[in-house]
């Protein structure tokens, strides 16, 4: 956070609001010093099991977000309901709650090309745990929810990217996740968690 406040740079953004902006920083957790919480704030725990287990079942429902995190589907907001909402999305989405191709989906159904008149998807995640035990030496486990031909299907473009695994010789397990964007008062302990 001093980092930025001491080198960021003011710029304009989409919002209207304006970021203290800077480009590339590293964080890095060995997870056997324990887990990174983030503890000078509050930590919504709970919000982001629900999210990352939302992203892992594939699901572009925002309502079934509500249900996985608040038991209900009805009366509740998640940190995704001003995305399900916005007026520049509601007019595509499919349903109430809709929020397109995000994260889960490209997980779990990423859309291959067509090739001829057959058209099939991928589910990354189970691949990716697949090649994983098959081939833990390979440098091709990543995962990715950024997916350019379908940017303008989703209520709110990835945030974090993409995440690539390694697999060292005593079968501990690294991963390399890149973000493009975070808000890193608010939003980056979530993400750390997640």
């Amino acid at each position: 956070l001093q980092d930025i406040l001491d080198n960021g740079e003011v710029r304009d953004d989409r919002t209207g609001i304006g970021t203290i902006s800077v480009f590339g920083r590293n964080l890095r957790f060995d997870l056997r010093g324990g887990f990174p919480a983030v503890t000078t704030k509050k930590l919504a725990w709970k919000a982001c099991v629900g999210e990352l287990l939302w992203f892992i079942e594939g699901s572009s429902d925002e309502r079934r977000l509500a249900e996985i995190t608040h038991g209900t589907r009805e009366g509740v907001t998640t940190i995704w309901t001003p995305n399900a909402l916005a007026p520049y999305w509601k007019p595509k989405a499919s349903f109430e709650g809709d929020l397109g191709r995000v994260y889960g989906v490209q997980w779990r159904d990423w859309q291959r090309p067509l090739y001829g008149n057959t058209g099939y998807s991928l589910d990354q995640l189970r691949e990716l745990l697949d090649n994983l035990q098959k081939d833990p030496n390979g440098r091709r486990h990543i995962l990715t929810a950024w997916n350019p031909g379908e940017l303008d299907q989703m209520a709110l473009p990835p945030c974090h990217v993409m995440s690539q695994f390694y697999v060292n010789k005593n079968r501990e397990l690294s991963c390399h996740m890149y973000q493009r964007s975070v808000d890193v008062f608010l939003g980056l302990p979530f993400n750390i968690a997640s």
